[in-house]
C-alpha cells in the first residue's frame, strides 16, 4: 500500500528521520548529530527549525546536548506505542512499526472469547473470536506483545485475518472497513500498569519462574465503526522497562 504524503512540519520530519536512524542502530550511541548550522544547510531550513528538531529529539530522550561539543546519541530502549498510535502510524505510513522496530511471531487462531474480551467486543462469553498475536522488537529486545481480538464474523469476509502470517493490503482495521464499507469512526483507549503474571512472562519470552518485579505498561484500544459496532479490541503488553509516551501540539 502506498504511503500517504507526510504533512508534518519540517522540524518534525527532520526529528523523525534521525529518530529512525537511532532506533534502527544506524546511528550508534555516542555518535554526534550534525550541528544546527549543518542541519539547516542539509535540509534547507532555518536554524530555528533545525534547533527545534534537535530539541524534539532531546525531549524524546534520544539524544543529549553536550556544551561545547554537540548533540550526542543516547542508548536506551524506546517507548511502546498504544494500539491507537499504531493505527495512526499505519494510516500515515502504511506500517504500524515504530522507529527501529520490526514485528515477528505472527500467530492467528479462532478461539473462545474470554470474559473480558467478550465484554469489550459486546459478544457472548465463549463465542468464537479471532485472536491475532505478534511481538514488536527493536535492537534492545521486546517492545511489546500485541494481541488483537476480532469478532469471528469478519473472518468470513477476510479469511487472512485467521491465518498466522503478517497481513497484506493494510491493517486489520483497514481491511475490515474496506470489506464492510463502514469506516472506523471511534476508539476508546486505556492505560494501566500491573505486575507480570506467569502468562505475561511467557508472552514476553521471560522466565515465568523469575519474572521482573517492576510493573509493566498495559494498553488497550477498542475500535468502533460508524454503526457503533465494535470491530476490534487490542491489548498491548509492554516489555520490562518500557514506558508509554504521547505527544501533541498545544494551540497557540
Amino acid at each position: 500500500m502506498a504511503a500517504q504524503a507526510d504533512n508534518r512540519a519540517p522540524y518534525a520530519r527532520i526529528a523523525a528521520h534521525y529518530a529512525e536512524l537511532i532506533g534502527s542502530g544506524q546511528l550508534q550511541p555516542g555518535t554526534l548529530l550534525p550541528s544546527i548550522k549543518n542541519l539547516s544547510e542539509q535540509w534547507s531550513v532555518s536554524t530555528a527549525t533545525a534547533e527545534k528538531a534537535l530539541r524534539k529529539l532531546r525531549n524524546e530522550g534520544l539524544v543529549r546536548g553536550i556544551h561545547g561539543i554537540g548533540t550526542e546519541v543516547l542508548d536506551q530502549p524506546g517507548p511502546m506505542s498504544s494500539g491507537s498510535q499504531r493505527q495512526d502510524r499505519g494510516h500515515r505510513t502504511g506500517s504500524s512499526w515504530g522507529s527501529g522496530e520490526r514485528s515477528d511471531s505472527h500467530q492467528a487462531a479462532v478461539v473462545s472469547a474470554p470474559l473480558a474480551v467478550a465484554q469489550a467486543l459486546d459478544i457472548e462469553p465463549g463465542s468464537d473470536v479471532i485472536r491475532r498475536r505478534r511481538v514488536y522488537r527493536d535492537r534492545h529486545g521486546i517492545v511489546a506483545h500485541s494481541t488483537s481480538w476480532i469478532p469471528a464474523r469478519y473472518g468470513k469476509l477476510i479469511p487472512q485475518l485467521a491465518r498466522s502470517e503478517r497481513l497484506t493490503g493494510g491493517t486489520s482495521l483497514q481491511l475490515i472497513a474496506a470489506a464492510t464499507g463502514r469506516p472506523i469512526s471511534h476508539r476508546i483507549d486505556t492505560a494501566s500498569a500491573r505486575l507480570l503474571t506467569a502468562e505475561d512472562a511467557q508472552l514476553l519470552e521471560l522466565d515465568p519462574d523469575d519474572p521482573p518485579t517492576e510493573p509493566v505498561v498495559v494498553m488497550t484500544a477498542k475500535f468502533l465503526d460508524i454503526d457503533s459496532s465494535v470491530v476490534e479490541y487490542g491489548v498491548d503488553l509492554g516489555g520490562p522497562g518500557r514506558t508509554w509516551r504521547t505527544e501533541s501540539e498545544i494551540p497557540q
